[in-house]
C-alpha cells in the first residue's frame, strides 16, 4: 500500500487544479465568434447595384445614381443622406459633379475623398465626349456639337471662350479654351483666334461661350472661310 500524500504533495494538486480551472473560458451571454450585424446601408448598396445592373442607368434617380458614385470614397458610410443633400443644393447630378471645389467643401459631410471622386467623374465625362467627337468623320449636327459643349464647360463658374478648330470637311482639328474670365464676362482677341487657326490650317471655326449665371446656358456661332 503506497503512503497517503503529506501535506507538500497536498499543496502541489491543489495548486494544479487552479490553475485547470482559471484556463477554461468564462462563459458569456454573447458569442463572440458569430459575425458582427453588417451595416444597415449594405443591402441597400446591393439593391442599388443590381437594380443598376439589370435596369440600366435610367431605372436610377439622380440621388440615387450620386450614392453609388460615392461609394467607393465613403466605403464605411451610408452615403444616401449626402447624395439628396447635395441634389438639394445644387440642382443635378451633373451640377453636383461640376460644381466647384470651394463650393463642395461648404456642404456638411462631404469630405476631401468624396469630392476627388465627384471630380474624377467631371474628368471623365469630358474626356469621353472629347473622344466622342473625335472619332466622328465629322460634325455633323448643331446638336452632337452642343452635347459636346455642354459637358466640358456649361457647368462651369467663369465664362470661357472656347474654339473649335475644324477642317474642310468638318473634323475636329483641335479644342482650345482661348480665354478665362469672370462670372459673368471673357476678353475676346480676334488676331489671336485668327493667328491660331491659321497655325492650325482650319477652314472653319465654331466660338463658344458659357453663362454661369444662367448656367447650364452655352452661346455658339459658326465662321466659314477660306
Amino acid at each position: 500500500m503506497s503512503e497517503p500524500p503529506g501535506p507538500d504533495t497536498s499543496r502541489l494538486q491543489n495548486a494544479r487544479r487552479t490553475a485547470w480551472l482559471c484556463l477554461m473560458p468564462a462563459r458569456t451571454d454573447h458569442d463572440k465568434s458569430k459575425p458582427e450585424d453588417a451595416p444597415h446601408y449594405h443591402g441597400h448598396r446591393e439593391r442599388l447595384r443590381e437594380r443598376f445592373y439589370s435596369a440600366g442607368a435610367d431605372a436610377l434617380s439622380d440621388y440615387e445614381l450620386l450614392e453609388m458614385a460615392l461609394f467607393p470614397a465613403l466605403p464605411r458610410r451610408d452615403t444616401k443622406p449626402l447624395a439628396k443633400a447635395l441634389i438639394r443644393i445644387f440642382g443635378s447630378f451633373a451640377e453636383v459633379v461640376h460644381a466647384p471645389v470651394a463650393r463642395l467643401r461648404e456642404v456638411d459631410g462631404i469630405g476631401e475623398g468624396a469630392i476627388h471622386q465627384l471630380k474624377l467623374i467631371a474628368a471623365a465625362t469630358h474626356r469621353v465626349a472629347k473622344g466622342e467627337v473625335n472619332s466622328r468623320n465629322a460634325l455633323s449636327s448643331w446638336n452632337e456639337v452642343i452635347d459636346y459643349c455642354r459637358s466640358s464647360m456649361a457647368f462651369a463658374d467663369k465664362e470661357q471662350f472656347r474654339l473649335l478648330f475644324l477642317d474642310k470637311r468638318n473634323q475636329l482639328i483641335a479644342d482650345e479654351v482661348q480665354q478665362t474670365g469672370t462670372v459673368d464676362h471673357t476678353p475676346v482677341y480676334p488676331r489671336e483666334v485668327i493667328k491660331r487657326a491659321l497655325e492650325l490650317s482650319a477652314t472653319a471655326l465654331i466660338l463658344v461661350h458659357n453663362h454661369p449665371t444662367t448656367h447650364p446656358m452655352i452661346t455658339l456661332d459658326h465662321v466659314q472661310y477660306r
